[in-house]
């Protein structure tokens, strides 16, 4: 579970940072996890959670996690597309169930090449 590793990272690096802030507490952390960064966002939340109390610094900490929807490049036209996943169940005329996007919304075509989402980024610290 190497998101226990990144959850540790993030919080050695909010240690960090507010001892050269001169901070007492850190109060909120913003973060964007890709798409395709392969980090699972329940387990690294969890594991945020859990070591966050190990440190007087971080134990107040609330954890805001952003997912954005997946980009796209359309290997036939070309053309860049936002898709969102199609969640399990739920079935679309572009998705027909699975996890990922089935066709180009310009060209109809299936041949589909993920742009970027592989990053894990520490949007915002607040701190007191």
């Amino acid at each position: 579970m190497h998101e226990l590793s990144l959850a540790q990272s993030l919080l050695d690096q909010l240690v960090t940072l507010a001892r050269e802030h001169q901070a007492e507490h850190v109060t909120r952390i913003s973060v964007t996890i890709g798409p395709f960064s392969g980090i699972v966002r329940d387990s690294f939340e969890f594991g945020f959670n859990i070591l966050k109390d190990a440190q007087p610094l971080t134990k107040d900490a609330v954890l805001v996690v952003e997912t954005p929807d997946p980009v796209y490049t359309c290997l036939d036209c070309n053309k860049v597309s936002v898709i969102p996943f199609v969640q399990p169940g739920e079935a679309t005329e572009m998705n027909l169930g699975g996890g990922y996007p089935k066709k180009c919304p310009w060209c109809c075509q299936n041949r589909l090449s993920p742009k970027g989402g592989t990053e894990l980024i520490l949007n915002q610290v607040e701190m007191e």
